[in-house]
């Protein structure tokens, strides 16, 4: 049975997919800007919605951190770029692939 996990790079503005210790995919994302950070620290996926509406594309993962979460984007282009409010943005594509793949619960790194 896989041991997900998942770490944000902030530095790099990459998310990892670990099964144990071993990186099974990278993914770019967009992070919060200089205002309105990205929070460092661990959190776990608390909760998921498909389709949950607006900015926030294919795609909800809710994190631990009341308001902040791993999601998709109407705005393909902010991807790569210090754009959201503090959010974890990605390619609807590569969150929908995520979303089936971590279950809730899944611990999630974040760090600079």
């Amino acid at each position: 049975m896989p041991n997900y996990r998942i770490i944000v790079d902030l530095s790099d503005r990459m998310l990892y997919l670990l099964d144990s210790d071993i990186v099974v995919r990278g993914f770019p994302v967009g992070i919060g800007k200089m205002v309105s950070k990205t929070p460092v620290g661990e959190f776990t996926i608390v909760n998921k919605q498909r389709n949950p509406g607006g900015p926030f594309g294919a795609f909800w993962m809710g994190l631990s951190k009341p308001h902040y979460g791993i999601h998709g984007t109407n705005n393909p282009a902010s991807i790569g770029h210090e754009v959201s409010q503090g959010c974890i943005r990605m390619y609807n594509e590569d969150v929908l692939q995520l979303a089936e793949t971590v279950p809730v619960g899944t611990k999630v790194t974040i760090r600079r």
